[in-house]
């Protein structure tokens, strides 16, 4: 029976690839941007999401006056950046990865607690759902959108198409 039991072990152990099983990161996490942080030397793109660029600015409307409205820039990439610090802040934070991306980033769905910040960032309309790779958090943008939270506020520019017009440049 032992030997049996060994055998069952290293079948497991040596055949089955080890990304069958999720990875876990935990601990204070340092934010680089508004959808990638750090967990002692892991760097995690938080998947399923899209933030605003650090440089990314977006318009909203700062001024109306009856058919007139005035739009105003401001620095929605930087305001992504801060309300995910603020929320992480010395908090210990959980990530399942799930793959790794061309920039060898650990991509993940994270948890402060419960909550899953993935999914706030969008639901608060500071982040996206990035539809390109996930379909996850559609349902969360479409209500940040409906009730006007975060970017929904006024005008911008999707951040993939950000940065593909920024190597234009």
């Amino acid at each position: 029976m032992l030997k049996k039991k060994i055998k069952v072990f290293f079948l497991i152990f040596f055949l089955i690839p080890s990304n069958v099983y999720p990875e876990i990161i935990e601990g204070k996490a340092l934010v680089i941007d508004g959808d990638t942080i750090k967990i002692k030397n892991n760097k995690i793109r938080l998947s399923g999401v899209d933030a605003p660029e650090a440089k990314q600015s977006c318009k909203k409307i700062f001024l109306s006056i009856q058919f007139f409205s005035f739009n105003k820039k401001y620095p929605c990439g930087k305001i992504s950046t801060n309300k995910l610090k603020k929320l992480l802040k010395n908090k210990i934070i959980l990530c399942k990865v799930e793959n790794i991306d061309r920039y060898k980033r650990k991509l993940a769905t994270c948890y402060k607690n419960k909550l899953n910040i993935n999914s706030w960032l969008v639901r608060n309309g500071y982040a996206i759902a990035y539809v390109k790779y996930s379909k996850k958090y559609i349902l969360q943008e479409k209500e940040a959108e409906r009730d006007k939270l975060g970017l929904w506020q006024g005008t911008f520019e999707k951040p993939w198409e950000w940065r593909k017009n920024e190597k234009k440049k």
